[in-house]
């Protein structure tokens, strides 16, 4: 197992986010080439979240939340409130722009946040696929019990489940919760693999213990029991890799580079379209770095 070691920056107001994917030592797991962990954090009544209207190329987001909620529009006009276990997945394709803010009545009476936000890269064949946006209850997901873990599958196929979103790449993306004495045998039918400690502490072997916030990324078939004493939570995740390298600027993921510095001017010049609802404010293009 390797350790990804994500480094935190402060938002304000206590709003911590730790960015795991990508960086120097790795770039993707499986598709995913973008992990941030935010929270937990506790908002006082009139305070929140407010990411501005901004654009995406080339990938798919994927915002699942352990607490709080946030309101999700975007350019075809989608409005969504995401809860706990819920899942929004977000094509971008060839373009799509989106906000996402904390809703009017959860601001006023304050509220805890914790959460990921994750990009899923897509295959070549997709990158310029039509923008789509799909959301899920968490009741629409499929879970089981087993070995006393509670695992309900986000995204892809894995332990038997399969996910309704419609996804592009063999992908998957699970929520497992360990009641005490919960032990998970982490299947190998995945190139690549990795686990998100949440909450409490799960073993994968003698002096192995792993806390909240630690990330591993397993070795080809490596063969893994994730075991809890007390309650945990933990996030499993990966996939099979992207058909070739992707360069990531911003908020755009292409396999070229000339397609980024299209986008940046598309959106210099307010190509994207407009948010209803939402069609006031903008997140304005970057210095180039």
């Amino acid at each position: 197992m390797i350790p990804i070691t994500g480094k935190a920056h402060d938002l304000g107001d206590g709003f911590f986010v730790t960015r795991l994917l990508p960086q120097a030592t790795r770039r993707s797991i499986g598709p995913f080439v973008f992990f941030d962990y935010f929270g937990p954090v506790d908002f006082p009544s009139g305070r929140g979240i407010d990411v501005r209207p901004h654009p995406h190329i080339g990938l798919a987001t994927v915002t699942y939340l352990f607490d709080g909620s946030q309101m999700h529009r975007d350019t075809l006009g989608s409005v969504q409130e995401i809860r706990p276990g819920d899942v929004n997945w977000m094509t971008a394709g060839r373009g799509i722009a989106h906000s996402e803010r904390t809703g009017p009545d959860v601001r006023a009476r304050g509220h805890r946040l914790h959460g990921i936000q994750s990009w899923v890269g897509l295959p070549l064949a997709d990158e310029e696929a039509a923008p789509a946006f799909q959301h899920f209850a968490a009741a629409d997901l499929p879970g089981h019990v087993d070995n006393n873990v509670h695992l309900r599958m986000i995204a892809g196929t894995g332990f038997g489940l399969t996910s309704p979103v419609k996804v592009f790449s063999p992908i998957f993306y699970a929520d497992a919760r360990f009641d005490a004495g919960g032990a998970l045998a982490y299947a190998t039918d995945h190139e690549e693999r990795a686990f998100l400690v949440i909450e409490g502490e799960v073993e994968t072997g003698p002096a192995q213990l792993h806390g909240p916030g630690a990330m591993l990324v397993l070795e080809p078939g490596e063969q893994v029991t994730l075991y809890a004493g007390a309650p945990a939570r933990v996030m499993l995740l990966g996939g099979a890799p992207l058909d070739g390298p992707r360069h990531i600027w911003w908020n755009f993921v292409s396999s070229s580079r000339e397609r980024i510095e299209r986008a940046k001017q598309e959106w210099a010049d307010g190509r994207f379209g407009l948010i209803p609802g939402d069609d006031k404010e903008f997140i304005p293009l970057p210095p180039n770095r």
